[in-house]
């Protein structure tokens, strides 16, 4: 009797090791499903983020050609910052992207005139006219490294509309050729430079001495 009474207990025990095994399976495997199932929603937040911030606020760029040499060069990669001028109106000085008024290409090109102005290029200088100004003042552009500007431009902005220029007179196509640009053509101004590493930068405006 005694002998039956052991056979039964082993064998409720070996069911109860049985049922703590699969227990444990269960719980490894429901917190496996939990950790994957966090990583996919941490990804898929990560994604909308990076959409929202690459469409709306910055968008990366690689420089192509030698328009805006010394300052930039081929292959520079900038963060090109969107919302600011959703804010404000683009400043002389500031460096932009833009639509071409004449290809779908992008353009890397500083603002140099601004809405209503009248901007005159001759012997080799930028000169700005305005109601502040109505005689006239040549722009001293120390980022140009005496640099003239070439070419003979006497244009009278819009209400809406700026000039721009290349930092390298000699080598850009800019509104020297396509004219003034709308203000709805202006992507967003360059904010950072990330590559080359030994050359990451951010930007600051250009003191003129004009308003």
């Amino acid at each position: 009797m005694s002998e039956k009474i052991d056979k039964d207990n082993n064998l409720e025990e070996e069911n109860q090791e049985n049922t703590n095994d699969e227990v444990y399976e269960k719980g490894f495997l429901g917190k496996m499903a939990l950790f994957f199932l966090e990583l996919i929603k941490i990804a898929f937040l990560a994604g909308i983020t990076i959409f929202v911030i690459r469409a709306l606020i910055f968008k990366p760029f690689y420089v192509k050609g030698q328009s805006m040499e010394p300052n930039f060069y081929e292959k520079d990669y900038l963060i090109i910052d969107e919302i600011t001028y959703r804010f404000r109106e683009p400043k002389r000085g500031e460096v932009i992207v833009l639509k071409s008024p004449v290809s779908t290409d992008f353009y890397l090109k500083r603002i140099i005139g601004l809405p209503s102005e009248r901007i005159k290029v001759e012997n080799g200088k930028v000169i700005i006219y305005s109601n502040v100004n109505p005689k006239g003042i040549i722009l001293d552009e120390s980022y140009l490294n005496n640099v003239d500007t070439s070419g003979s431009v006497s244009l009278t902005l819009g209400s809406n509309q700026y000039f721009v220029l290349g930092d390298n007179r000699g080598a850009s196509f800019d509104s020297r050729r396509f004219g003034a640009i709308s203000r709805d053509a202006v992507i967003g101004k360059v904010w950072l430079r990330g590559w080359p590493f030994d050359r990451i930068s951010s930007f600051d405006l250009p003191q003129y001495a004009i308003n």
